[in-house]
């Protein structure tokens, strides 16, 4: 009469729509996804069976080694997917924005806290390396990458700050490798000034931009760069 009702399966839910809205954006970039998978899948397994079938044991090899040709699939899925996610979004503006708020952990971001007419724009992000500026735009980004560095220098003196530019030029960071870059800043701030920090700048606040639609779903676990 009082029976226990059944809990909502959320968490598969939730993870099949992932694997779903990751498939769609791979599709958008690449043809025959699910045989580009199989065609990583099936070769991995099948040197689990040769490897097995040496033994003697070809049953056992394919038993063993089928998760881990399985795990080789999907992670080629993963790749793919994250392309077409970059690849989405890459010559829009705010993307680098979009990218840096994917980040999942370690960072505080706040998009375009100084843009002009032109729409060149810079992005500030706060973690425990101290303050990084990353800027998106044509030749006044300097300009406006000096203007964020003298207000954070006299907001925060003393605390590390540190520049990107977002493109494909010499001397910037490509979209596809921007997440990596901002994980290879040293760590110079405690826990306890990266508090302090964060508060001392949340009076400063930023600017609201359009960011591009889609660009990076939440729901899709990106791989870990290298």
């Amino acid at each position: 009469m009082f029976g226990r009702k059944k809990k909502e399966k959320v968490p598969g839910e939730k993870r099949f729509k992932t694997i779903r809205d990751a498939y769609a954006l791979a599709k958008r970039e690449y043809s025959f996804v699910i045989l580009r998978c199989f065609a990583v899948f099936f070769p991995l397994w099948g040197v689990g069976i040769g490897l097995g079938a040496f033994f003697g044991r070809p049953g056992y090899g394919a038993f063993v080694t089928f998760p881990l040709a399985a795990l080789g699939g999907f992670f080629y899925f993963t790749r793919m997917a994250s392309s077409a996610a970059y690849a989405s979004i890459e010559g829009q503006m705010g993307a680098g924005a979009s990218v840096l708020m994917s980040i999942r952990r370690g960072w505080t971001v706040s998009p375009a806290v100084n843009v002009n007419k032109s729409q060149d724009m810079v992005h500030r992000a706060v973690g425990r390396p101290g303050i990084v500026l990353v800027g998106e735009g044509g030749a006044a980004l300097r300009s406006l990458l000096n203007d964020e560095r003298r207000k954070m220098e006299r907001f925060a003196p003393g605390v590390p700050v540190f520049e990107l530019v977002v493109g494909n030029g010499e001397d910037q960071v490509s979209i596809r490798k921007l997440q990596r870059r901002m994980k290879k800043f040293p760590k110079k701030l405690s826990k306890v000034q990266l508090r302090e920090l964060r508060a001392r700048l949340k009076s400063i606040g930023g600017m609201n931009i359009p960011l591009p639609k889609g660009p990076m779903p939440k729901n899709l676990r990106m791989p870990k760069p290298r």
